[in-house]
Formats: C-alpha cells, sequence, structure tokens
C-alpha cells in the first residue's frame, strides 16, 4: 500500500509504501475482541473489599433471649441485617488478568492497523517536530493533518523534540501521544486517524513486520 508522507503544514513531500504484512494483514475480528477484553480486564486493580460478619467488632452478645418477646430471632448484631453489621456475599479482592499469547497480541494489532490504513487512517508524517511546547501549535498542526476527526500520535522514542510534542498535546481533549512501541489495540480502536512520523513507522515494522 502507497501513501503519502506530508510535513507539518500537511503538504505531501513524497511517497511511502506501507508494508503489507503490517498494514495489509487479514482482518480477525475474534483475536482483536479477545486483546481488548484482555486489556480491560488488565487494567482492573481488583482491590474491591468489604467487610463480612465475621469480620466486623461486636456482636457477642445475643440482642435478647431466643423466645417470649414477640420479636424475631437475633444471634448477633454483626448480622446483614442489622446497620453496621457485616455485608452479605461481598466482594473480595481478586485478580482479574488474562493471558493471552504474544502471537495473538500482535496479530491483533496487525488487524487493527490493517482496518485502518483501508480506511485511510494512516498519516504518516517525515518529521514531527515543533518549535515550542506550545497547545496551540499542537492543535493547528493536527487541524491540518487530521481536520475534525481525533488523533493517535506515535512517538519513536523519549528524546527532547518529541517530549515538546507531548507536553503540547497534554491538553488537547481528542488527541493522545504514545510511544510507538506501546501500541495498544485499545487506544487503536479510540481514535479515529494514527499520526506516524516515518521513525514511529520504523519502530512498529521493527517488532510487527
Amino acid at each position: 500500500m502507497i501513501v503519502d508522507v506530508v510535513n507539518m503544514q500537511g503538504e505531501k513531500v513524497r511517497t511511502v509504501e506501507l508494508p503489507p504484512t503490517i498494514f495489509e494483514a487479514p482482518t480477525n475480528v475474534s483475536v482483536m475482541h479477545q486483546a481488548y477484553v484482555r486489556q480491560m480486564a488488565n487494567a482492573l486493580l481488583g482491590t474491591h473489599k468489604t467487610k463480612g460478619r465475621s469480620e466486623v467488632e461486636g456482636g457477642g452478645q445475643k440482642p435478647w433471649r431466643q423466645k417470649g418477646t414477640g420479636r424475631a430471632r437475633q444471634g448477633s448484631r454483626r448480622a446483614a441485617q442489622w446497620v453496621g453489621g457485616g455485608k452479605a456475599h461481598t466482594p473480595k479482592p481478586r485478580d482479574y488478568s488474562q493471558k493471552m499469547p504474544k502471537k495473538m497480541r500482535r496479530a491483533a494489532l496487525r488487524s487493527a492497523l490493517s482496518i485502518k490504513a483501508a480506511g485511510q487512517g494512516i498519516v504518516v508524517l517525515d518529521e514531527l517536530v515543533l518549535p515550542e511546547a506550545k497547545t496551540r501549535l499542537m492543535a493547528e498542526a493536527l487541524n491540518r493533518l487530521v481536520g475534525d476527526a481525533t488523533a493517535l500520535i506515535l512517538i519513536p522514542s523519549k528524546d527532547v523534540a518529541y517530549e515538546t510534542v507531548v507536553r503540547s498535546t497534554g491538553n488537547l481533549p481528542d488527541a493522545k501521544t504514545l510511544l510507538a512501541n506501546y501500541l495498544n489495540i485499545r487506544d487503536l480502536l479510540k481514535y479515529d486517524k494514527v499520526v506516524m512520523p516515518l521513525k514511529a513507522l520504523d519502530v512498529l515494522v521493527s517488532y510487527l513486520g
């Protein structure tokens, strides 16, 4: 697949061929779904907890005698029906994480990238640079590159030039910066366009190609 390479002003400077093994891979919806569910599950902390009747204080004395009062039988003030009592069927800490083979995770990324490429959702830049860290500059550049669409901006590495881009994008609600080697299925599905400089494309090719 041949796509245009543009500069920060949105002007075409040359073309580049996107590797077909990454951007023209077979679409596997079930693997993409499994990868998405896994990522969302792994984001859960699983630290939820409430106390059962055996964990709350008090309740050692029977509230009243078993018979003769006309009231319902009660064995402890710490039972679930009492104010301050323990909770019935309470949630406990648990691990929600799911496992998925690396080959399947990468196949899901290839499928998602292929869908983006087929829908003209890939924007390739010759170089992603800003003169200074200004939100206005980044907003103007994205408006030229993707218009009103939301954008996932891939950066190849952490250095001074790309740190300026990260700082300039932080306050934009419809854009996000992400290291290319941290590309994930959730962000690919969330944003309309994927903006990547040629160096970020090289990073993708290095581990997905």
